[in-house]
């Protein structure tokens, strides 16, 4: 064929449209997309930057779609690279996956079309704007930016260079949450007045693990692991996972860590994928933000996410629980994939033979994101939902931080008449280029 693997993926759009299966809910571009067998042109080429244990999470799915192929693996840690590749090569039944210790290498490749990104919060957004910049399609681990500012960039970016997003906040493609949004859409909640959304409790660290020798840079580039982060010594903790409530490293004092998928579904919920709540007013165990219309969206400190609930939630719906109340009615649903309402009548709307899907899968997320590789079209959680919903957790947390009311221009994205809330937007990004 003359045309370029691009080229080819851009003729082929129509064909793929015309043979995609619609999403029943909500209009979501969903589809269920022929898995037959694919040839070599045909298929999308994907790396991977990250692998940690999320990202075998994603890429297991990824990997059961017959018309993708991952072809490539980079990870600073080589214990990581090394299952990485074993997991690819066991799928696939050779040794052909290539890795990488530098992504940048990866990125460079003209083979590749799209990557998945799974590293740790510091580097989602430095990372996926790269890959736009190379010429990939990005889908994106969640939180996709560890500050308002990254964001804002990493939305720009992706319009500016006309790629494909996708956040990975999978929860927009399962049923079960689907089916809540759809009863405040259709108004069989009545009029929607208050909202919550589930989130750890956040925490402030800025302390320092005890200094360890720093392991080869083929063992552990520690230099590319911190990246963009300030620099500090290293500890194996903070590679095995302890990195996690770190100021210098995680988003938004953890609050993003569910925030950005229960607050996201809020937002979708109110109709307010174009906006944010304007005002964040924290106390000992909740932030309540205010809607333009009037909404109210609670977010809720859970003490225990696996045990002990709020008295707003239902404990047996599992993780990730969001409610939506109306004037007519509730619905509340989980990770379980299980609706609880308020009403009979609200009961007789819910499908009769309703195959629960966790909300931890991600198979049909993946699978919108590469079908609108092929169309070119928004992804569910593309980078304008992304934006907003993410921003809307960063004024929350920055509210919480300050112990005060905050209030923020959803146009400009700036706090109103204060200038210290208005400097932790950003943070300084270390050089971390060699």
């Amino acid at each position: 064929m003359k045309n370029n693997r691009r080229e080819f993926l851009a003729d082929t759009s129509k064909m793929v449209a015309a043979t995609a299966a619609a999403s029943a809910l909500m209009g979501t571009p969903q589809s269920q997309a022929a898995q037959s067998s694919q040839s070599a042109n045909d298929r999308i080429n994907l790396g991977v930057i990250g692998i940690g244990p999320r990202c075998r999470y994603d890429l297991a799915a990824m990997l059961n779609l017959d018309d993708i192929r991952c072809i490539a693996i980079a990870d600073v840690q080589q214990s990581r690279r090394d299952v990485g590749k074993k997991m690819v090569d066991d799928h696939y039944g050779n040794t052909e996956c290539q890795l990488h210790q530098d992504f940048r290498e990866l990125l460079d490749r003209s083979d590749i079309d799209a990557v998945l990104i799974a590293t740790g919060d510091r580097w989602h957004a430095d990372a996926s704007m790269l890959a736009a910049q190379a010429g990939k399609d990005v889908y994106s681990e969640k939180p996709c930016g560890i500050t308002i500012e990254k964001c804002q960039q990493l939305a720009d970016t992706m319009h500016r260079e006309k790629r494909v997003f996708q956040a990975g906040t999978q929860r927009r493609s399962v049923p079960n949450f689907q089916q809540a949004v759809k009863f405040a859409h259709d108004g069989k909640l009545g009029k929607l007045h208050t909202m919550h959304a589930s989130v750890y409790i956040p925490e402030l660290d800025n302390t320092w693990l005890p200094a360890e020798p720093t392991p080869k840079s083929d063992v552990v580039d520690w230099n590319m692991w911190l990246g963009p982060a300030p620099w500090r010594p290293f500890n194996q903790k903070y590679v095995d996972g302890r990195w996690r409530g770190q100021w210098d490293f995680d988003s938004g004092a953890r609050l993003l860590d569910w925030g950005a998928h229960t607050v996201d579904l809020c937002q979708w919920a109110n109709q307010a994928d174009d906006t944010m709540p304007l005002e964040y007013a924290p106390s000992e165990n909740e932030i309540v933000c205010t809607y333009a219309n009037g909404v109210k969206l609670v977010i809720d400190f859970l003490k225990d996410p696996f045990g002990e609930r709020s008295p707003h939630y239902v404990t047996r719906l599992g993780t990730c629980p969001v409610r939506f109340e109306g004037t007519e009615g509730t619905v509340e649903t989980g990770d379980s994939g299980e609706l609880v309402v308020s009403s009979e009548s609200l009961k007789k709307e819910l499908p009769d033979s309703e195959k629960r899907v966790r909300g931890l899968d991600v198979s049909a997320h993946a699978r919108n994101f590469f079908d609108c590789m092929r169309t070119r079209q928004a992804t569910a959680a593309n980078a304008d939902v992304m934006r907003r919903s993410h921003i809307a957790c960063h004024a929350a947390a920055i509210a919480w931080v300050l112990g005060r009311k905050l209030t923020i221009d959803p146009n400009t994205e700036s706090f109103v008449g204060d200038e210290e809330a208005n400097l932790m937007r950003s943070r300084p990004s270390r050089m971390w280029h060699s």
